[in-house]
């Protein structure tokens, strides 16, 4: 009877865990047949899984930015749930070859203007907006809606060296726009914010200063905090990353990543001023930013020998838990990557990084390999189910009720014969409705243009 009594508690679990969610494709749309390809730092400059808002949703319309094969910047729009693309061409070319000169875009609910921040990688960076009103009312879809290309962020002049430009919307409705100043193990993270029509300065929140100590004990007393979002939930503003050391000696190989450590932080007041993960004040934007000697701010600790990944991806659950995808190569396959493109293709791993309400954290592996340098992307459905992104459009779902847990592979673009480059990008605006939007790109080789799709899943949790 022992044996029944197995069979019998396993159908209870399984009633009451129900399995892993599933998605169903129901769209794939053909954005450009001749997208420009060339690859520079692992990825394409169309589709970089870091980009927050390369592909966006706001009321009934979506919009996606990217450049043809003419170099020329091109933003598109629908209606939704399954209207079809109208496209209009900036008064821009990409200046460079350089797969992180990548299109955000951006909504300011206030006024109804398209923003539009691109081409920068440590560079000027090229800002428009739209007349306001263009986001809600509907109106033609013509360039000359939009204002000049300037070299300024609207009214507030950001430096000369930018890059990694994100929009973020505001509980209170204001945007907000998130940058690095500096150069890569040598930067600062910079927030501003548009409200009234203007932008201000809000000032930089983490900074390059400090002194780091590896594990051979070589010092480093450069950095930049790369981070995986800035996202807000349940009111309060989330933010995760992972430290790069500008001196290469941290590294027990010139071949690896100088990242090291997941650090988490939050914000109660729109950016301001930052707690970690205890509660604990820990700086304040514009005069006290915080650094790597910055305590209490790493949640998972791990030494710059592994291959960990900047720029991976959060979200927030119901509860206001932040959820966090990082990758890296696991011990177990060797202490020392010498290879980061090699190693973390051949032994790669993601894992599922979460906090729980009493402050905890807790790392799950997900037991399917990377299979690929690249980074993936994670989402939460309305009952906090989890899907992960992966490289190749291989989304592998986990469920709430088996405590995230029961992953599974609920769709892979390779054996859909999607023939995705790598990394993709999502439309995270887009998941409360139940769908999930993918930005990708078909690959190539050399310099041969590629068609660029925007693919829709309905989420099944």
């Amino acid at each position: 009877m022992l044996w029944f009594l197995f069979l019998s508690l396993a159908n209870v679990f399984f009633v009451l865990c129900g399995a892993a969610p599933t998605v169903t494709q129901t769209s794939n749309s053909l954005l450009d047949q001749n997208g420009i390809f060339f690859v520079s730092f692992d990825g394409v400059v169309n589709v970089n899984s870091f980009q927050l808002s390369g592909v966006l949703t706001f009321g009934n319309f979506q919009y996606v930015g990217w450049y043809t094969s003419s170099r020329t910047a091109v933003l598109a729009r629908r209606q939704l749930p399954s209207g079809s693309w109208s496209t209009l061409q900036l008064p821009h070319n990409l200046t460079t070859n350089d797969s992180h000169n990548v299109i955000a875009l951006g909504v300011s609910p206030a006024d109804g203007k398209i923003h539009v921040a691109m081409d920068c990688h440590s560079t000027r960076v090229f800002y428009t907006s739209s007349e306001a009103g263009l986001a809600t009312s509907g109106a033609s879809w013509v360039a000359s809606r939009f204002g000049s290309i300037t070299n300024t962020i609207g009214n507030l002049n950001v430096g000369t060296v930018v890059t990694y430009p994100q929009f973020v919307i505001t509980p209170d409705n204001r945007l907000q726009f998130v940058y690095r100043s500096g150069v890569s193990g040598n930067g600062a993270t910079q927030l501003a914010e548009y409200n009234g029509g203007t932008w201000s300065n809000v000032g930089s929140w983490a900074s390059a200063s400090g002194t780091y100590t590896s594990t051979n004990g070589a010092q480093s007393t450069a950095r930049n905090l790369y981070i995986h979002g800035f996202t807000y939930g349940s009111g309060r503003l989330h933010v995760s990353g992972t430290w790069r050391e500008q001196n290469s000696a941290v590294m027990c190989n010139g071949g690896g990543l100088t990242n090291h450590d997941t650090v988490y932080a939050f914000s109660d007041d729109r950016g301001r001023t930052w707690k970690n993960s205890a509660g604990s004040s820990v700086g304040t934007s514009g005069s006290n930013p915080f650094n790597v000697n910055t305590g209490g701010l790493i949640v998972d600790p791990l030494n710059a020998d592994h291959g960990l990944m900047n720029q991976e991806s959060q979200a927030v659950d119901s509860a206001g838990q932040l959820h966090i995808i990082i990758s890296y190569m696991p011990g177990r396959f060797g202490q020392c990557v010498t290879n980061y493109e090699n190693d973390r293709t051949a032994n790669g791993r993601a894992f599922h990084l979460y906090r729980s309400s009493n402050g905890s954290w807790t790392k799950v592996e997900i037991p399917f390999a990377l299979n690929s340098v690249g980074r993936s992307q994670i989402v939460l459905d309305s009952k906090d189910n989890i899907y992960v992104v992966m490289p190749f459009l291989r989304i592998v779902t986990a469920s709430k009720a088996s405590g995230w847990t029961d992953w599974t592979m609920a769709f892979d673009g390779t054996a859909a014969g999607l023939n995705v480059f790598g990394e993709i990008t999502v439309d995270r605006a887009r998941i409360p409705s139940g769908v999930l939007s993918v930005l990708y790109q078909v690959s190539s080789s050399g310099t041969a243009p590629s068609a660029v799709h925007v693919v829709d899943f309905r989420l099944n949790g």
